[in-house]
């Protein structure tokens, strides 16, 4: 006789209390992905490099307009708690100190991408989609591009495009905010 086995999904909060309890440490390159504790990918040069060329460019960039989050976990639902590479989130006053930022605290997801670009286009956009974060993109180191997802329709990002290096982006919810596509890559 077969017995059927099935998985035990952990819920955001059942994650959070593993890393209070030491069971995750903050060392540990983990996130939460449908419930599943997932281990991401090590941090090789490129991908360290292309993150922090960003984040201190973002800084300037976006100044008062927009919190940015370099590797931060966001909160999109209750089995899913992602720890992207780069993060605009709106203003608040206590930087996210009470609560991580949820889906309607996103203004834009930067994923870099060196290993990771099927996982990033499949998984992430997926879930980014679903929980409605406006604009997600994707510094795409092997290929020297950056994608652009944005325009939500039935749970999934309907319009994608692709930019090269020698321009610069535009994110829907900062106005007048320019981001060089040369920033988001080593």
């Amino acid at each position: 006789m077969a017995t059927e086995i099935s998985k035990r999904l952990f819920t955001v909060d059942d994650y959070q209390r593993m890393a209070k309890a030491g069971i995750l440490s903050e060392d540990d390159r983990v996130e939460l992905i449908h419930g599943e504790v997932l281990a991401m990918a090590p941090i090789n040069p490129p991908h360290n490099g292309a993150v922090l060329r960003a984040s201190n460019a973002l800084f300037s960039i976006v100044q008062n307009r927009a919190i940015v989050s370099v590797q931060g976990s966001v909160v999109l639902s209750e089995y899913d708690q992602p720890q992207p590479d780069l993060c605009l989130l709106r203003p608040r006053s206590d930087f996210y100190t009470s609560q991580h930022a949820t889906p309607r605290d996103i203004l834009l997801i930067i994923e870099v991408a060196d290993s990771s670009l099927n996982y990033d286009q499949m998984v992430k956009l997926a879930i980014y989609a679903e929980s409605a974060v406006p604009e997600y993109w994707i510094a795409d180191i092997s290929n020297d591009c950056v994608w652009v997802y944005f325009e939500i329709q039935e749970k999934s990002y309907s319009v994608t495009r692709k930019f090269n290096r020698g321009v610069s982006l535009e994110p829907k919810f900062l106005p007048g905010c320019f981001i060089p596509v040369d920033v988001l890559l080593p």
